[in-house]
């Protein structure tokens, strides 16, 4: 006795929607993901074989002489002033490239503290100048 039912049928199943679904999806992941660049700082050494040289575009020069002091345009600053005088210093400028010209002895956390402060001051860049042995 063999009930309607209960026929099994060896049936593929239709495979069409499933693998739009997976080409839909791989489409949507790959226009939604964001390719990011890892994030580093590219610290130049102060001698450098192959220097570039800078064209003056009224770039802000900050610069670190051996004695630890911080100029900017050539007057000197405090290290606690320095968030704000970079402030007003670019504040006026049109273009916010930032230009740091140190010494070889001069200490890095003054480097740091400059680029923190410029970063925070809206500079678009900054640059590290060095010499050529």
């Amino acid at each position: 006795m063999q009930f309607k039912g209960l026929t099994t049928r060896h049936k593929t199943p239709n495979l069409t929607p499933l693998i739009d679904i997976v080409f839909l999806l791989l489409v949507f992941f790959m226009l939604t993901a964001h390719f990011v660049k890892d994030q580093s700082l590219d610290i130049v050494l102060p001698e450098a074989n192959s220097a570039v040289n800078l064209e003056d575009q009224g770039a802000l020069e900050v610069i670190i002489n051996n004695n630890g002091e911080i100029l900017i345009a050539k007057q000197i600053i405090k290290s606690d002033d320095l968030d704000y005088a970079l402030q007003q210093s670019l504040q006026s400028r049109s273009n916010k490239q930032v230009i740091l010209r140190g010494d070889k002895t001069s200490q890095l956390d003054l480097t740091v503290r400059i680029m923190d402060a410029a970063r925070k001051a809206g500079a678009e860049s900054l640059d590290i100048i060095t010499s050529q042995p």
